[in-house]
């Protein structure tokens, strides 16, 4: 493992989402970070054992996200979308967009899989995820 100083930094934004305000300063104490990456071979052995679903494989809660039309609350995440030009970087969704059923066992969606890429890094985990 990397000893990772801690510091003091602006977190939030008040451009985006209101789950992201305010911006406030935030101060962490240093911690302790795998120097390597956690793989899909490697994440897959965890939840088999566990019987761990993340986050991405949870459909949102309505509470968590009031007004959010029902449709929109299934399990999924957001997805990078390769541009082949400049885009405006002011719009995050100039280069990912909500895929519904992405998630680590089908990181561009419903109809992908890991097939070839069990060494890879696992993505589509959250805080929660890589707590667990």
């Amino acid at each position: 493992m990397q000893w990772v100083p801690g510091g003091t930094f602006r977190m939030g934004s008040a451009d985006f989402y209101v789950e992201e305000r305010p911006v406030r300063e935030i101060t962490v104490d240093g911690f302790w970070m795998d120097r390597h990456e956690v793989t899909n071979e490697q994440f897959a052995r965890f939840t088999v054992e566990t019987g761990y679903t993340t986050v991405a494989e949870r459909a949102p809660k309505p509470e968590d996200f009031p007004g959010a039309p029902p449709e929109n609350l299934v399990p999924g995440s957001m997805v990078f979308r390769k541009r082949t030009g400049p885009v405006d970087l002011r719009n995050y969704a100039n280069w990912w967009r909500w895929v519904p059923g992405a998630n680590w066992r089908h990181p561009n969606g419903p109809g992908n899989f890991l097939e070839g890429l069990d060494l890879h890094p696992v993505v589509h985990v959250a805080c929660e995820d890589v707590e667990a």
